[in-house]
């Protein structure tokens, strides 16, 4: 059994049930055992070993003042970091406790610039197990202070929500953590590490106590939070946060509550297929929010992600926001001033927290101090201009400013110019602060002044040359003489050590001068680092002033990355209505445009004409326009500018989209089932005020199940749900339904073919097309040219209904085999249709059979069916009744 440093790190290990330990020694911070070999294989740290008890042990290590960013590195890989800081203790001797747990939800210091959370998921102790919901879900911002809570319905709502907020970690619940299902399907979902937290601080009574206690105790009835899940969700938000001893309780100063009225409803499959943070291959570069952010804080950025993640229902608030950023994108020269402000700016809902948690440095509080320096200059970059009367002047009027400037003027007066990184040493506070750290740092210096004349006394007063006086560790204090001259030294001087050209000595009057040195640097230290502390203390008193001015300056920040982006690329208002309605003029993609010469195209979706069929050929645009249609909408409901000439957007309560899927194998998943279940997830989620993108439907399946399927979709989409709907796909079977279902109409891509040539206009045209020119975009992806000229061939056989010969035999021959499994389809089925018989024949000459009595009989009614007239359920009917008798 380990004894010693080793024991004791074994044993407060055992106390903890973080993955890594790093124990303070002096002036190291050591990891042992496991975790050494742990720490060295992510960090790439060096191990030795510790002999401890006859045993020996790795050891690793990393010295005092570098601890952090090893353990952000170690917490970014997901793992939970306990930190034992030494302490002394009564007997002259050091002990170590366990001060503090860095986990992923709640590190302070962070790499980057986004918003950091740490959720909480709870459900009722006795739902019942087959019920999908409801679930209570919180969510904080640790380096931040901001808190959320609300309830979601369903599984696909938690699972949108935390996708929206992607949690750096995940506490679930009692009964949320037994759910395998749910579990894997978050894992799946979120990069952030899930974490088993004590079920008793989900409990209904200790959570509500602590959201009282943190919150004050009307604050839930006060913010309209009346679900007992939410608050049990937040409560353990709150313990968590305590027990890991991040420090940060008091920057959380309000609770913020929502619901699901208030956002659209943008789950997680949206949120990929729209690629509004990050591309189809994971990439933030070509996002959405790459392309309109113009921010030039940090702040700023976190909010106008938010804004596009989760765009908002109230009217109201939409058109204050709109208001702002036309203002500001009609005064380009107040704009740029305002920006250029706005980049001295620093991060103050982060300062604050690291001034509550009381790790914030003399450096930290000089950027609070110069940040609220720039309220003066936010606020005439603003008056008396456009400006000054526009919805942007009145997010600054949000700030109390009489107080921010009196805490700047606390700062400024309290704050050395240039202050060191470390908080003890001196040096942090400015002379004139107080008058006793004055008087010791007087004292101080004089007794430096000393120390710093004497070689030269010394040299004048006994003749001596080659005299220095210096300082180390292990001497302290002395007088170096060369060796040339050491025998002339006076008898007072004492030698200490013998060096190869020189000789060291100390003195009576140096020993006593060293001691006064070394008694004052300590009550300086220590009274100027308490003067600091108190100081902090008084700014993270005013953490919730802190906050507001923080989200002034991201709120401008934000509107004006809009304004300057709607400026940039020509985009216009939107005109917001409560009519079911998306009615777009000359409407662009909002990324593509960038990068390429767009062909604007025209939408309208209403009350009359409420579901498109797109058709059109292959990587004409079908995808891309409706994906702008989807953009556009979601842009409008985030308060910003479109790209479009003109933009008459009906607010909707949700969008969702089925765009191309992947196949998922190592969840058992293929292609065709993920096309599926976010199908059913439309059906189920979409109502008549939702907007729907449906980009192929049925297409991993037999071309009779997939049709059967697309057609079923669209009569329900249209008859019940009735959502605004844009469908494309190459069914053309389908376009007969705008023939029967009266808000179904066609638009299709336009294509300029002459004399075999094919030109994709990007032109969206109403009506419909009959021809997905597939062979072309075979020939433009490079495939061989005597692939290409066979499809065509077949193309041509298919399309005038006579029977295809398989080229190349068993044989070996070089002439055209007939295939009796290759017989043309019927013109109605529009390539549907597709034999299954087979002749056995293996050469150019082998007799094909002759089909039996029953086969004909089959093969004549499907000759006669006619499929765009058969409702798909008698279609499906009668194929199983072919498959009997062909059996």
């Amino acid at each position: 059994m380990a004894t010693g440093i080793v024991g004791e790190f074994l044993d407060l290990k055992a106390e903890t049930d973080a993955d890594v330990l790093a124990m303070q020694c002096g002036d190291f911070y050591e990891f042992f055992a496991d975790d050494a070999e742990l720490v060295a294989d992510e960090l790439d740290l060096t191990v030795s070993q510790k002999s401890s008890h006859g045993s020996s042990y790795p050891m690793a290590g990393v010295p005092l003042s570098e601890l952090t960013p090893y353990v952000n590195a170690l917490v970014e890989r997901g793992y939970r970091v306990a930190v034992a800081d030494q302490y002394d203790t009564d007997d002259g001797g050091h002990a170590r406790e366990i001060v503090r747990v860095v986990t992923p939800g709640t590190v302070l210091e962070t790499s980057d610039d986004d918003a950091r959370y740490l959720a909480a998921v709870v459900r009722e102790d006795e739902a019942d197990p087959d019920a999908d919901g409801p679930y209570g879900l919180a969510f904080a911002d640790v380096t931040t202070g901001r808190f959320l809570a609300t309830t979601v319905d369903g599984g696909g709502d938690l699972r949108a929500e935390l996708y929206r907020f992607d949690p750096a970690e995940v506490l679930p619940g009692p009964r949320v953590r037994n759910d395998d299902d749910l579990l894997a399907a978050v894992r799946e979902d979120l990069s952030g590490r899930v974490t088993a937290f004590d079920g008793e601080a989900f409990a209904p009574g200790r959570a509500e106590h602590a959201v009282r206690e943190q919150f004050g105790r009307e604050t839930t009835d006060s913010v309209g939070l009346d679900s007992d899940l939410a608050v049990r969700a937040a409560g353990a938000v709150l313990s968590y946060v305590e027990e890991t001893g991040a420090g940060v309780l008091a920057s959380m100063t309000r609770l913020t509550a929502y619901a699901d009225a208030d956002r659209v409803d943008v789950d997680a499959t949206t949120q990929r297929n729209l690629e509004i943070t990050e591309t189809m291959r994971g990439d933030a570069d070509g996002s959405l929010f790459d392309t309109v952010d113009h921010t030039v804080t940090a702040a700023g950025g976190r909010l106008l992600r938010e804004w596009l993640t989760r765009p908002r229902r109230d009217r109201e608030s939409l058109a204050a926001r709109l208001d702002a950023v036309e203002a500001l994108a009609s005064a380009a020269l107040a704009r740029d001033r305002l920006r250029e402000v706005l980049g001295d700016a620093y991060d103050l809902e982060r300062l604050a927290a690291r001034t509550t948690s009381g790790t914030a440095g003399a450096r930290e509080l000089l950027s609070v101090r110069d940040t609220l320096a720039l309220l003066p200059d936010l606020a005439d970059a603003l008056d008396g201009t456009a400006l000054a009367d526009s919805p942007a002047a009145a997010v600054l009027d949000r700030v109390d400013r009489e107080r921010a400037a009196d805490l700047r003027e606390e700062l400024a007066e309290a704050l050395a110019a240039d202050p060191p990184n470390a908080k003890t040493g001196g040096g942090l506070l400015k002379e004139g602060y107080d008058d006793e750290l004055d008087e010791l740092i007087e004292r101080h210096e004089a007794a430096k002044s000393w120390l710093d004349g004497l070689a030269e006394r010394e040299k004048r007063t006994h003749g001596l040359s080659h005299v220095t006086v210096d300082r180390n560790k292990t001497d302290g204090y002395y007088i170096q003489v060369g060796k040339s001259v050491a025998d002339q030294v006076p008898e007072h001087y004492r030698e200490v050590k013998t060096l190869k050209n020189s000789k060291r000595f100390v003195t009576d009057e140096l020993a006593e001068k060293e001691r006064e040195v070394l008694r004052l640097e300590e009550a300086r230290g220590d009274l100027e680092y308490e003067l600091f502390e108190e100081l902090r203390e008084r700014v993270a008193e005013r953490a919730e002033l802190l906050q507001d001015a923080g989200r002034a300056v991201a709120e401008l920040d934000a509107l004006a990355s809009l304004a300057t982006h709607a400026a940039r690329r020509d985009w216009t208002r939107p005109e917001l209505t409560d009519e079911r309605r998306l009615d777009v003029e000359a409407g662009r993609h909002p990324v593509v445009e960038g990068t390429t010469d767009f062909v604007p195209n025209d939408l309208r979706l209403d009350a009359e004409r409420g579901f498109l069929i797109v058709t059109g050929p292959n990587m004409s645009g079908k995808s891309t326009y409706m994906r702008q249609a989807a953009l556009i909408q979601l842009l409008a409901q985030a308060g910003s500018f479109v790209p479009a000439r003109a933009a008459e957007v009906g607010l909707v309560d949700g969008i969702y989209t089925r765009v191309g899927a992947l196949d998922e194998l190592a969840q058992g998943r293929s292609t065709f089932m993920v096309e599926m279940q976010e199908l059913s997830n439309i059906l189920h989620s979409a109502t008549e005020d939702s907007l729907v993108i449906l980009d192929e439907v049925g297409r991993g399946t037999a071309t009779y199940d997939g049709i059967s399927i697309a057609w079923a979709a669209t009569e329900y989409l249209h008859n019940e749900v009735r959502a605004r709907t844009l469908f494309a796909t190459h069914y053309h079977e389908l376009t007969t339904l705008a023939d029967h279902l009266p808000r179904v109409a066609n638009v299709h891509v336009a294509v300029d073919e002459r004399d075999g040539e094919v030109t994709f206009l990007r032109t969206v045209r109403d009506g419909p097309t009959n021809r997905s020119y597939g062979v072309h975009v075979a020939d433009l992806a490079g495939v061989p040219d005597p692939v290409v000229s066979r499809a065509d061939e077949v193309l041509d056989r298919l399309r005038e209904e006579k029977a295809i010969e398989a080229r190349g035999s068993r044989s070996g021959g070089n002439g055209d085999a007939p295939d009796e499994g290759a017989s043309a389809p019927s013109r109605n089925g529009g390539g549907a249709a597709e034999s299954a018989s087979t002749s056995g024949a293996t050469g150019p000459d082998a007799e094909p059979a002759r089909p039996d009595p029953e086969t004909r009989a089959v093969i004549e009614e499907l000759r006669d069916v006619d499929v765009a007239a058969t409702p798909p359920v008698e279609l499906l009917s009668r194929v199983q009744e072919w498959q009997e008798q062909l059996e």
